[in-house]
């Protein structure tokens, strides 16, 4: 098992060069890049109070589920100490402080800190949400942690987060278009920035992935096949609220999520599909008989995960959340 473990720093240690030289593609200067100031009214204005009006009046009109979502995406996008100090236990990870890794963690988490609080600073101004409950659930999930079934392992924890980076940008893209049609333009503007940062950052570690493909193909292949018979499970799998037991709210978020298309099973097909495509499954070589096995299974897989999708029933409203203010 230490050799295994070994070779991952190696590997490692390996890409991370190419990643310090990549890093300007993936993550913007911080002078430049917006902050959630750019989009919120501003305190210090005249118009101030007018335009927060104009705001709660959009927000007004929202549907009672993409409230439920949003608030569900923003609860997961405040989370971020727990994934900082996640990715900073990965092997191969280097824990001082310049190292390349560690600076990655660091900006990446930088650019992912801008979400929530562009998000709940909007939620907050809407006056639609029971803030208490909503920071309530935020604290359970930063407290309770999260097993995604990775370890410490580099290879499964990037392949997470290529999916799940993946997975928000659609989320994020479909709030975005569901807010449009309600009328609510400043959120739509809102998510499709969050959205085209999701973009770049699922870019990063879908590269960080293809670059190991190339130099421990067989080991990168089994960690796939690992995560895809784990399932990829969503960062906020352990949602509560206040007197129910960890996770049980995040089957009615999902629910919500469901039924407006926002995120779907067919979505998580979707990116099995394009991780297949980006990575080329299909002509990995230098594959043993396990990995020769691991690839038939991810090659069969989203056809077996559409079967399934195509036979779920649509999932019917049947949940107040303590979040939403009558």
């Amino acid at each position: 098992m230490s050799f295994f473990v070994e070779r991952r720093r190696e590997v490692m240690q390996h890409i991370e060069k190419y990643m310090l030289e990549m890093m300007p593609e993936y993550l913007k200067p911080i002078d430049e890049i917006w902050q959630p100031s750019d989009f919120l009214p501003d305190a210090s204005k005249d118009d101030f109070f007018q335009r927060v009006k104009d705001l709660q009046q959009s927000a007004s009109e929202l549907s009672y589920d993409l409230v439920a979502v949003l608030i569900g995406d923003t609860i997961t996008e405040e989370a971020l100490p727990t994934y900082e100090s996640w990715l900073a236990m990965v092997d191969g990870v280097s824990r001082d402080e310049e190292g390349g890794w560690m600076k990655w963690n660091r900006h990446w988490t930088a650019e992912e800190n801008r979400h929530g609080d562009l998000l709940n600073k909007y939620l907050y101004l809407s006056g639609r949400v029971d803030m208490r409950q909503m920071e309530i659930s935020t604290q359970y999930l930063i407290a309770d942690g999260f097993d995604i079934g990775t370890g410490h392992d580099p290879y499964r924890n990037f392949i997470y987060t290529s999916f799940q980076e993946l997975a928000t940008n659609v989320s994020h893209r479909r709030v975005a278009s569901l807010a449009k049609k309600d009328g609510d333009t400043l959120l739509s503007k809102m998510c499709g920035v969050i959205a085209s940062d999701e973009a770049r950052h699922a870019k990063a570690y879908k590269d960080f992935i293809k670059q190991i493909f190339a130099v421990d193909a067989n080991e990168a292949m089994l960690a796939f096949d690992d995560m895809m018979r784990k399932k990829i499970v969503m960062p906020a799998h352990f949602l509560r609220e206040v007197g129910l037991p960890i996770g049980q709210v995040f089957g009615h978020f999902t629910d919500a999520a469901q039924r407006l298309g926002v995120y779907t099973a067919i979505d998580y097909v979707d990116i099995l599909k394009q991780l297949i495509v980006d990575w080329n499954i299909d002509s990995v070589k230098e594959l043993n008989e396990a990995g020769e096995k691991a690839r038939d299974y991810i090659m069969n897989l989203p056809n077996r995960l559409l079967r399934v999708a195509e036979r779920m029933k649509n999932p019917t409203m049947d949940y107040k959340f303590k979040w939403i203010l009558a």
